[in-house]
């Protein structure tokens, strides 16, 4: 594609980058943005420029704009609880539900060997040691019901192994092979109320 703007061009490269964006896409946003007033592609060229001072969260690793997220520092929430989500996205669609009380911990991804994701990738190894200090009485594992998904909540149950927590799955409300953020908030939160113990729901 032949462009009138070399300007023009790198921005709709830039946008092309984004996952789901093709080039004709990211043509169209450019455009749209070309006909705004000044103040809105600049409004987010400086959002996107603050990333760079994102935080994470040195309990959960949950994103934030301080050392501790408001989460991990609301003294309402039960920490003995701790729910073990894949990413910011499934934290949010948990806390949507408002069936929730207890803490997070964000993996970060789950284990894909096609992907190239392995457990030395992921926050399990600061989980452990979150709860071998022994504060922690609970771990729900509310990761996606995929096999990838499954594979991550076998390896933390064996990894917790011998350490004196009650470690629980949500409930098959969300439905097998599912992607948990895009589970209803009605359904993910009866899945958090009826959780059942990892070992028997997967005959350990």
């Amino acid at each position: 594609m032949e462009y009138p703007s070399t300007i023009l061009e790198n921005a709709v490269n830039e946008f092309a980058k984004l996952p789901g964006v093709g080039k004709k896409t990211a043509l169209r946003l450019v455009l749209y943005l070309l006909r705004q007033k000044p103040e809105v592609p600049v409004g987010i060229g400086s959002a996107l420029i603050d990333l760079q001072n994102i935080n994470y969260c040195k309990v959960c690793h949950n994103i934030s704009d301080t050392d501790v997220c408001a989460l991990c520092a609301d003294p309402r929430r039960d920490a003995s609880t701790v729910c073990v989500v894949e990413n910011i996205r499934e934290l949010m669609a948990v806390e949507n539900t408002m069936q929730y009380r207890g803490v997070y911990h964000v993996l970060g991804g789950i284990i894909s060997p096609m992907e190239g994701v392995g457990p030395a990738d992921l926050q399990i190894e600061s989980l452990v040691e979150r709860v071998s200090k022994g504060d922690v009485k609970e771990i729900i594992l509310a990761l996606s019901t995929t096999m990838e998904g499954d594979t991550t909540n076998f390896y933390i149950f064996r990894k917790l192994a011998g350490i004196d927590v009650k470690i629980t799955v949500l409930a098959r409300g969300v439905a097998i092979g599912d992607e948990l953020e895009y589970a209803d908030e009605v359904t993910l939160g009866r899945s958090i109320i009826n959780r059942t113990l990892f070992n028997e729901a997967f005959k350990i």
